[in-house]
């Protein structure tokens, strides 16, 4: 399951263990495209990695400190720490494979 989280809590919940955080807006296609990608992973790979959305235009900070300029933007975190930053569509077998890298 993907939970939707503002900046306050995005250090919090993303501090320990292998996290996605998909960083999309309404209006954005290819995050509409990404979505149900994300939530097919979000069942297959649950209790193993946590899986979070920040709407880019509701909470702006994180993704400021970030640096995220374009959109979907996914940030793979392993115990606080950024791994991977992947700007674009991607495929849910890749991301399988890249998240499997990190449990």
């Amino acid at each position: 399951m993907i939970q939707a989280i503002s900046d306050a809590q995005f250090n919090e919940l993303t501090a320990s263990g292998v996290t996605l955080t998909d960083f999309w807006a309404p209006w954005c296609g290819p995050c509409r495209m990404q979505s149900p990608v994300i939530d097919e992973l979000s069942e297959e790979m649950e209790g193993q990695v946590g899986f979070y959305k920040v709407n880019v235009d509701e909470e702006q900070e994180t993704a400021r400190e970030f640096g995220i300029m374009s959109i979907p933007t996914l940030l793979i975190k392993k115990d606080g720490e950024v791994m991977e930053k992947l700007v674009g569509f991607h495929d849910k077998n890749r991301l399988k494979d890249i998240l499997s890298e990190y449990i």
